[in-house]
């Protein structure tokens, strides 16, 4: 991964907007596997064509395929992956059953993809071929886009775990590291391709206000440690700066007063092995957590990847207010360890709109503008390096 040595990179969190044409074949693969494959696989590649000409129209430095060929960031899995039927039903929404009004909202953000399976059998491949198949379009796609860095995502072993319940395992530790040792063969491909491996680790907090509420924050931590080890062990042959994971409490248009705040997982969440670490910080309830980095020790060799922008509102933030958030983690941490990202996707589930098309592309316009701002500032100001912030904070 490449660091902000001359100005502030900018990034996004990974899924963006599909077009309704992709959608519809999305569905129709659902219905019928194997029927629209060849028409789908024109309309993907088509898809990320675009999305990757408005990532760069719109000044994003370190860009991606969208994710336009997938249903969601997670269950997609299930299309390569053997051992999982039924019905798995995790909580989903809001995490807090006591909002009628909003739960009746959030019907309308439905995705029409909402098959959950359970784990049933041992996990393994049936169709690593069609996995390699979906990296290679998105390679082939992306062939001479004009970036900084390319990255792909995948999910984490928790995160998997998280959506697809386990009913085969003794015990969820056993369950997450037969995840691990199944999806190294992915994170590992994604790398060999060219990418940057995102690994997407919601898990390490949503866990906490999606099911284990009734649980000690102390007995939450050692779980999500135990998703962390597995993550590790899934990544032990690749190197850090060939990766980059984010963490989140949920893209939906939820209260989140149940979240966890970061300061008690963020040890934890540092601890796993990718040099980058992307996290929401724009909404209002985590925004002012970029306070947290006065007191926590950023190892060294990491890069954080503050979300400035909110994925789950139409308002388009002024570039003044980007480069405002931008500068509150630069003057920490220093100016050559913050990528300036997006707290989630704009397009985490195919089929459900939260922010419309028209309005990310505005927004994502919004934060290379916020970053050209606080790059101009904080090139100005040789004391706002890593090196002289750590010599200040550790003096």
């Amino acid at each position: 991964m490449k660091r902000s040595t001359e100005r502030i990179l900018t990034t996004h969190t990974g899924s963006l907007p599909r077009s309704a044409k992709v959608v519809e074949l999305l569905l129709a693969e659902q219905q019928n596997r194997g029927s629209h494959k060849t028409e789908l696989n024109a309309a993907v590649r088509e898809a990320i064509a675009h999305v990757v000409q408005k990532q760069i129209e719109s000044g994003i430095d370190v860009i991606n395929d969208g994710e336009q060929g997938r249903t969601d960031y997670t269950v997609h899995v299930l299309d390569r992956l053997a051992g999982f039927a039924g019905e798995s039903t995790p909580p989903l929404g809001t995490g807090d059953p006591e909002f009628p009004e909003l739960a009746q909202l959030l019907t309308h953000f439905a995705s029409p993809f909402q098959y959950r399976p359970a784990c049933t059998g041992e996990v393994t491949w049936k169709d690593w071929a069609g996995a390699q198949a979906d990296i290679d379009l998105s390679k082939h796609a992306m062939n001479g886009a004009n970036a900084v860095e390319l990255f792909m995502t995948s999910p984490s072993p928790g995160q998997i775990a998280r959506y697809l319940k386990n009913k085969h395992y003794k015990t969820e530790e056993a369950y997450v590291y037969a995840l691990a040792d199944v999806m190294k063969r992915e994170y590992q491909a994604i790398v060999d391709a060219g990418f940057i491996l995102q690994l997407d680790c919601p898990d390490l907090a949503m866990l906490r206000h999606t099911v284990y509420l009734d649980k000690s924050l102390a007995d939450f931590r050692k779980i999500i440690a135990v998703n962390v080890a597995a993550l590790n062990h899934a990544v032990a042959d690749i190197p850090a700066d060939r990766m980059r994971m984010h963490v989140c409490w949920g893209s939906t248009v939820a209260p989140h007063h149940t979240d966890v705040p970061l300061i008690d997982i963020i040890d934890i969440v540092l601890s796993a092995k990718p040099m980058a670490v992307s996290f929401p910080a724009a909404n209002g309830r985590h925004e002012h957590e970029w306070k947290i980095w006065r007191q926590v020790n950023l190892p060294a060799g990491k890069v954080i990847v503050p979300g400035v922008i909110d994925s789950t509102v139409n308002t388009v933030e002024h570039p003044e207010l980007v480069a405002d958030r931008i500068l509150n983690f630069a003057e920490v941490v220093g100016r050559e360890r913050v990528i300036a990202g997006v707290d989630c996707g704009f397009g985490t589930f195919a089929g459900r709109v939260q922010v419309d098309s028209k309005i990310v592309w505005l927004k994502l316009h919004s934060l290379a503008e916020g970053a050209r701002r606080a790059s101009a500032q904080l090139w100005a100001a040789p004391h706002l390096s890593s090196q002289n912030v750590s010599k200040r904070t550790t003096s």
